[in-house]
């Protein structure tokens, strides 16, 4: 009995066409014909007699279609090492890897690109960086759609190892004129009138923190700013009060632009997760980020 195989060039069709979200950009990006993309695809699918891709608009990968995607991601990195330990292409700096990572907003707006501008100055790769709370990164490598991430999720996601990187340490913070304005008197009456500011419909700090005050969270009105810089600056023009980690308000609390409205602050353990595949670009990427992480963010413990 013949085993089956998975055609490499076919694999990799398939996780380029999902990455551009379109066809036609799929073709562009291998330099072939639009129809070309689909048929490889398709030759694909009834080889493998599976649904690997939804033609929707953008295209996306079936449950199937992400495990092959999974292993044409992890096919293009061994190559990549391979070709680096024989010396190929040494000298053409114009080949670069892409490495898709996934990382929450606030890590992202604070202390995780500088040990990527640190691992481009030594590898020739490029970053394909995927931006979703914490809580949701795992699921991106779960689906083969990223080849590492920082996340909250201790256990590894099946098929990875994990190292924990630290506490983001997030306290409450308003500027003085929107405490004058509205936390004068009681306090805790005060704070379920007082509007404040979340980051999107699944950010629970803010809530979490209300709810150790004994205020339902359900009352304060609420900004949504959905990214983290503008998520900060919100908070220093005085639309509302948040939760923010020290790495943004810490300038600010000190020229007094800033106050701490008090009560406990909330930790979230971060952790760096990735494939469990022995890789030298993969594993100088884990380095980097796990020591600048342990370095900068809060001991756990």
């Amino acid at each position: 009995m013949l085993m089956l195989r998975i055609p490499f060039e076919l694999a990799e069709t398939l996780a380029v066409a999902v990455d551009e979200g379109t066809l036609d950009a799929a073709a562009r990006r291998l330099h072939v014909t639009p129809s070309a993309v689909s048929q490889r695809i398709k030759t694909l699918e009834e080889h493998l007699g599976r649904l690997l891709l939804v033609r929707s608009k953008p295209v996306r990968a079936t449950k199937d279609g992400a495990a092959v995607i999974r292993l044409a991601r992890q096919l293009a990195l061994l190559e990549h090492d391979a070709l680096a330990e024989l010396g190929a292409g040494a000298d053409d700096e114009t080949v670069l890897t892409s490495v898709p990572l996934a990382v929450n907003a606030d890590s992202l707006a604070t202390w995780f690109l500088p040990p990527l501008a640190r691992l481009a100055v030594r590898h020739p790769v490029v970053f394909d960086l995927h931006r979703d709370d914490q809580d949701f990164t795992a699921g991106l490598l779960e689906s083969g759609t990223v080849m590492g991430a920082v996340t909250s999720r201790a256990a590894p996601v099946a098929g990875c190892r994990s190292s924990v990187l630290g506490a983001m340490r997030y306290e409450a913070v308003a500027t003085p004129g929107y405490v004058e304005r509205w936390l004068g008197g009681d306090r805790a009456r005060a704070l379920g009138h007082a509007p404040l500011v979340d980051f999107d419909r699944r950010d629970d700090l803010q809530n979490e923190w209300l709810t150790r005050q004994g205020i339902d969270p359900a009352r304060p009105p609420r900004h949504y700013v959905p990214a983290s810089s503008d998520f900060a600056t919100a908070v220093r023009l005085g639309l509302g009060w948040a939760m923010l980690p020290r790495f943004q308000s810490q300038d600010a609390l000190q020229r007094g632009e800033l106050v701490l409205l008090g009560g406990p602050a909330s930790d979230v353990v971060l952790h760096w997760q990735q494939w469990n595949l022995r890789s030298p670009l993969l594993d100088a990427i884990a380095e980097e980020i796990v020591a600048e992480g342990r370095r900068v963010l809060a001991p756990i413990g």
